[in-house]
C-alpha cells in the first residue's frame, strides 16, 4: 500500500550515529506524499555529540516534514484519539527505548505515540540500532517481534567481529517496510546480513 496521503508518525531516539542513514528516508516519505509528523525523545533534543547538535537535528527534521517536532508527552498524547496515525515509525530505536517499549514503560513522547498507535490497532514500524540486541535485550527484541501490529525494518549484525551483540536496521528498506505494514504484513526477509552493507 502506498504511503501517499498517509499520516506517518516518525519517532527518533538517541542513536545519534544512525541519523545520517535515517534522514534520507524521512525525505523519501515526504517526497512520496506522506504527511510525516516528527516525534523526538528528550535525548535527541538536548544531546550534542560528535555527530551533531540536538537542536540542529530538530531543525532539520522540522524543515523536512513541515511540522514542529513533538517533544513532550502532552504533545504526543493526541496522536491516539484526536490525530490518529496511519503508521508510527521509530528509527533509530535504541536498546534502551526498545526495552521500555517491550515492557510497557511509556516514558517518552516517542513511546507515547507508539502506544497510541497500537491502541488504534494501526502498525508500528521499528528500525533498531542497539549494541545488545543479541545480549540482554534479545528477550525484548523477540517480545516485540511476536507482538501484533509491530513490524521491523530488516536488520542484522553491523559489526559481528568487534560488536557481536550489535544489530542495526537497513534503513534503506524503510519505505518498503512501511508499505507492507500498512497492509499488516512484515517486509521480508527481516533478518539480513547487515555487515555486508558496510564493506
Amino acid at each position: 500500500m502506498s504511503v501517499k496521503g498517509k499520516r506517518i508518525g516518525f519517532g527518533l531516539t538517541g542513536s545519534h550515529c544512525t541519523y545520517d542513514a535515517v534522514y534520507p528516508q524521512i525525505k523519501k516519505l515526504v517526497d512520496f506524499g506522506a504527511d510525516v509528523m516528527p516525534v523526538v525523545t528528550h535525548t535527541v533534543k538536548t544531546t550534542n555529540t560528535r555527530f551533531g547538535k540536538g537542536e540542529d537535528w530538530i531543525e532539520r527534521i522540522e524543515e523536512l516534514t513541515g511540522h514542529k517536532a513533538i517533544d513532550s508527552m502532552v504533545g504526543a498524547e493526541p496522536l491516539g484519539p484526536k490525530i490518529p496515525l496511519d503508521c508510527m515509525v521509530i528509527a533509530p530505536l535504541t536498546g534502551n527505548s526498545m526495552s521500555k517499549f517491550a515492557n510497557a514503560m511509556t516514558d517518552s513522547p516517542v513511546l507515547m505515540a507508539a502506544k497510541a498507535t497500537l491502541r488504534n490497532q494501526n502498525p508500528v514500524v521499528l528500525g533498531i540500532s542497539t549494541n545488545d540486541a543479541l545480549g540482554l535485550n534479545g528477550i525484548n527484541l523477540m517480545r516485540l517481534m511476536a507482538t501484533k501490529n509491530i513490524y521491523f525494518i530488516p536488520f542484522g549484525q553491523d559489526a559481528p567481529t568487534n560488536k557481536p551483540n550489535s544489530m542495526v536496521a537497513r534503513m534503506e528498506n524503510l519505505i518498503e517496510t512501511v508499505e507492507a505494514a500498512l497492509e499488516h504484513k512484515q517486509f521480508q526477509p527481516v533478518i539480513i546480513e547487515k555487515f555486508l552493507d558496510e564493506k
